[in-house]
């Protein structure tokens, strides 16, 4: 695979769409980094790491729904930087999503955050993905 962070987003859209209440993606840390950023943004209801004692673990994540209308608290997950061309944005000129609305993953020196925490922290880094 040669690229594990779109494999993840594309694993999450497509439950979305099929309406799933869980999916279970392949873990490393970046996934997981980006997981936990999902969950203190709002996204999605919880996860959980299982790791293996040899090879690579899983995270199993809930998805959030509205229970009235069940439009999922996700609409649009979009990979910005990718293998082929990687996608840096200084401190200045971080990206807002929807004017503020959205979340943009940034991939730091001093970890993953979202483009807020970047602004206020005042590192840029490479943008992995938009969430809205």
């Amino acid at each position: 695979m040669t690229d594990p962070i779109a494999d993840y987003l594309t694993r999450i859209r497509n439950a979305v769409k099929a309406k799933h209440r869980v999916v279970e993606i392949p873990s490393n840390k970046l996934k997981k980094a980006i997981t936990e950023i999902l969950y203190k943004q709002g996204y999605i209801l919880s996860y959980k790491f299982e790791d293996k004692d040899h090879g690579q673990g899983l995270i199993k994540i809930a998805l959030k729904y509205d229970q009235v209308r069940g439009i999922s608290a996700i609409n649009d997950l979009k990979r910005v930087s990718k293998p082929g061309l990687r996608n840096y944005s200084g401190s200045k000129t971080l990206p807002r999503v929807i004017n503020g609305l959205g979340t943009a993953i940034i991939s730091t020196s001093r970890g993953v955050m979202t483009e807020k925490e970047a602004r206020n922290a005042g590192v840029g880094g490479e943008v992995i993905c938009y969430i809205s």
